[in-house]
């Protein structure tokens, strides 16, 4: 347990930080939280902790009869997947810039995406015969959301055109190798801009009742929005629908990146154990404290016993592959990264192209300015975050990145 909290007097609060450092701005988010009145238990604080947006990134926050939309945050069900592959490191060329180049040729990242609406060729096999049905259930529930007469103009030819694509920031694709040397894909993103569009139309909703209620907030992304209230039944089918478009953009961006090295390498590389799907930010209803909880995890992901989940470092460091042990005092949650150790701006005034050079030696991945924010000095050291939640989760697997593509 951490001693930040009893440090700046935080009461309702448990924490995982060990000797990692805690913003002074993220306690402060932190203790504005744990006060609010919805909040239904203590606020579980995971070691890649920092100042996020509308609130802190890695927290674990229950509540009971309401969820706080800016908790959940914008980028809805954001999460990561990883497959082994039928690959050793011996397998793989010398030189892996054909094979991020051919990644880079049929994912689009950035603000990029498909020309039409994503299908997968049924030749492809059952996998894709899933995968297209997944997409069709995510038609037939877009339909009927009832939150859509509240988004305004939306263009929804490019919500379907963004179904397997990477985004930018910190989403990433990754070839890594594990401690045996077999090859792994790994991946980071979300519910692109259909998910951002419902999660602040929900912000925008709890704002306005919390001023028409006259509601004190410490800070006004802390709204919330109350179980039974029309508003609230608008935004739990949005963010179920919205957590499911997520974890079905990753299994099909999988699918491309799989086909993408296949092309690069001229053989056929197809996964051999089934891919670890998770979400690290989102909210579902689960059993807690003996009764039933919103547990909002903002950057965390879940880590019941025995459960899969993906805590990926920084693209020079290592990644890990973790089976949890189901911790009741983190409400069986873990970190979802190493989480950043200062912000954007600040990384970009500190580091330079050579720092970006040394500190991601040996990675095939972009190496110029634009990706300067994402270096690994900008993060929090890994192996101490894997430490401090020695009690949350156990590694199954280790993974280094060789390739890394970037948004």
């Amino acid at each position: 347990m951490s001693e930040f909290v009893t440090k700046l007097n935080i009461k309702n609060v448990k924490a995982w930080t060990g000797g990692l450092p805690v913003e002074w701005e993220a306690a402060n988010q932190i203790r504005n939280i744990a006060g609010l009145p919805v909040v239904a238990g203590h606020i579980a604080i995971m070691p890649d902790v920092h100042l996020g947006k509308g609130a802190t990134v890695g927290s674990v926050i229950p509540t009971k009869a309401a969820i706080i939309p800016s908790a959940v945050g914008v980028d809805i069900g954001c999460g990561m997947v990883a497959v082994k592959l039928n690959l050793t490191a011996s397998d793989l060329p010398d030189n892996l810039s054909a094979i991020r180049a051919q990644i880079e040729r049929d994912v689009p990242v950035g603000f990029n995406f498909h020309k039409a609406a994503t299908k997968m060729d049924n030749r492809a096999g059952l996998k894709a015969l899933k995968l297209n049905r997944e997409i069709e259930k995510l038609h037939a529930g877009f339909d009927r959301l009832a939150i859509r007469s509240r988004l305004g103009r939306l263009d929804e030819g490019r919500v379907w055109r963004q179904v397997g694509t990477l985004g930018g920031g910190n989403h990433f694709i990754e070839v890594c190798l594990d401690e045996d040397q077999a090859v792994w894909l790994m991946l980071h993103s979300g519910s692109r801009n259909v998910g951002k569009t419902i999660g602040e139309c929900a912000i925008h909703m709890a704002r306005q009742i919390a001023q028409k209620e006259n509601r004190h907030l410490p800070d006004r992304d802390l709204a919330w929005l109350d179980q039974g209230s029309p508003e609230f039944d608008e935004y739990v089918e949005g963010l179920n629908w919205a957590q499911n478009y997520a974890a079905t953009n990753r299994e099909i961006m999988l699918t491309l990146v799989i086909t993408a090295v296949s092309k690069a390498m001229k053989r056929e590389v197809e996964g051999v154990e089934e891919a670890v799907n998770c979400h690290h930010n989102y909210a579902s209803l689960e059993e807690h404290l003996g009764e039933r909880l919103w547990i909002t995890r903002k950057g965390a992901v879940s880590a019941r016993d025995g459960e899969l989940g993906i805590i990926p470092g920084s693209m020079g460091a290592r990644s890990f592959i973790v089976r949890g042990k189901g911790n009741l005092d983190s409400y069986s949650s873990c970190s979802h990264g190493a989480g950043r150790k200062m912000s954007r701006g600040a990384a970009k005034r500190k580091f330079s192209l050579d720092d970006l050079a040394v500190q991601t030696e040996g990675v095939e991945c972009r190496k110029d300015k634009g990706v300067i924010d994402e270096i690994p000095g900008a993060y929090k050291d890994i192996d101490k975050v894997m430490e401090a939640q020695s009690d949350l989760v156990d590694v199954v697997h280790t993974l280094k990145q060789v390739l890394c593509v970037k948004g």
